[in-house]
């Protein structure tokens, strides 16, 4: 005969059990996918292109650009994007995007080197650590990184 205090240790047990069960079901499911897409900056390879460089080395270490300026093939910009895909079945969100921006001066020589990102909502230079305040390249970096081109669905951080 069951008495009334093992019956109700016997549910609890079964209820502990499938909670367990429960969890460990859905933690399978909640695993994230980072994607990296484009040209992932090495600080090793940027180290091979010091100021005063030529093409041909900046090519030899980093390879093809992403795309050149639309003018003089006087800069080169090497474009990343970071996406997380919180569950497998869900759209990937973009959560970062570089450019590298390989700057030559009139010899054909590397004359600076900048890293776009956007911090605080800010066109920003990860290797001086400044704002960029206008320029030539303003336009093409910010269309690429805030996306003003398509009403204004860039990067929101």
């Amino acid at each position: 005969m069951i008495s009334v205090n093992s019956s109700v240790r016997l549910k609890r047990s079964m209820l502990a059990s499938a909670a367990v069960a429960a969890v460990l079901a859905l933690s399978a499911c909640s695993t994230s996918e980072v994607l990296n897409q484009g040209y992932v900056v090495d600080e090793k390879s940027l180290e091979l292109v010091p100021v005063d460089s030529s093409r041909e080395q900046v090519l030899l270490a980093l390879g093809s650009p992403s795309t050149t300026a639309t003018f003089d093939n006087e800069v080169f910009y090497y474009i990343s994007q970071k996406r997380v895909r919180p569950v497998a079945f869900m759209q990937p969100q973009l959560v970062d995007q570089k450019v590298l921006a390989v700057y030559f001066n009139a010899d054909g020589r590397v004359e600076r080197i900048a890293n776009y990102g956007l911090q605080n909502g800010q066109l920003f230079d990860f290797i001086s650590r400044t704002t960029t305040t206008g320029g030539k390249d303003k336009t093409f970096l910010g269309q690429i990184l805030t996306d003003t081109g398509s009403g204004g669905r860039g990067i929101r951080l």
